[in-house]
């Protein structure tokens, strides 16, 4: 009786092994579907490359014309700017685009600097403005 039961349990896990094995197959999403915090799929330096300009070409970004190079799935980026937040959409970008490291060599101009100063000594940036107040009204609470 023993004999009968441990083969129907190893049946039993062999199925539920088979089972597992379909369902992970079944879920694996294409890299560009995948979640932020997955790993992607290793891509050659061309393709990687290819990738990274085909997502600043679809961006805001594309006016700044970056150059990028990728040799060992490493990928640099070098240019100018004359908005801050450039620097970092393109980093962004470059990760999402499947580049495992990216060193960003993009220069932010000295007007862009000043602008981004000025904003933070002026306190509330305009996204925190609430509609209907004027931008030059005393925060409440002052």
């Amino acid at each position: 009786m023993s004999s009968r039961k441990f083969a129907l349990a190893a049946a039993l896990v062999a199925v539920l092994a088979a089972a597992t094995m379909l369902l992970a197959q079944q879920n694996r999403a294409p890299a560009h579907t995948r979640s932020p915090g997955a790993a992607p799929a290793a891509l050659s330096d061309t393709a990687l490359e290819k990738a990274i300009r085909a997502r600043f070409a679809e961006s805001k970004i594309a006016a700044d014309k970056f150059e990028v190079h990728v040799q060992g799935g490493v990928a640099t980026l070098e240019g100018r700017t004359d908005i801050l937040q450039h620097k970092g959409t393109a980093t962004r970008l470059a990760r999402a685009a499947g580049s495992p490291q990216v060193v960003n060599r993009i220069q932010v101009s000295e007007a862009a600097r000043a602008r981004s100063a000025a904003n933070l000594t002026q306190g509330r940036r305009r996204a925190q403005i609430k509609r209907g107040e004027s931008r030059s009204a005393p925060r409440s609470g002052q």
